[in-house]
């Protein structure tokens, strides 16, 4: 059993497993760190109370990609990583991936069409019993048909 884990801190905590917290998705940290964006949107201040509060916030490796790639320049890079390397990193191991593909096969089947990262984000989350906090509807979707807890 994995210790509790927060969001301050100067290290990036291990994270094996994550009891309870929310995982939050690339749709929701690209509203957060945009200057450009507005600021009250719902996800941000949830997102912003959880940081607030002390709730377990987690990042997976793929997250922090989609957003390495979507800002340009250095400085926007290093802003992003200063600011997310002291979030636990949740990575996915072999059965992680293969349920991952269960999942979005059962999506498949009942007419939900979920990415291959989406699929495998979800079942992060299900495994180690995260709320999704996201802005992405298909998550919204694939949540009624499978066990996916979502923060709002």
């Amino acid at each position: 059993m994995g210790r509790q884990l927060r969001s301050q801190g100067r290290t990036q905590p291990q994270v094996n497993p994550v009891q309870a917290g929310i995982f939050v998705d690339t749709s929701v940290w690209s509203l957060a760190l945009r200057r450009d964006a507005p600021t009250d949107h719902a996800a941000v201040a949830l997102l912003r109370e959880a940081l607030l509060d002390g709730t377990t916030v987690v990042i997976s490796g793929i997250v922090l990609q989609e957003l390495l790639q979507g800002f340009h320049g250095p400085k926007d890079r290093a802003r992003i990583l200063e600011r997310l390397r002291v979030l636990p990193l949740l990575e996915p191991e072999r059965d992680t991936y293969v349920r991952a593909a269960q999942l979005r096969n059962t999506c498949r089947r009942r007419g939900v069409q979920l990415g291959t990262i989406d699929a495998l984000i979800a079942q992060l989350c299900i495994e180690h019993d995260l709320a999704l906090l996201t802005v992405d509807k298909d998550f919204e979707h694939a949540a009624r048909f499978v066990p996916l807890q979502l923060a709002i």
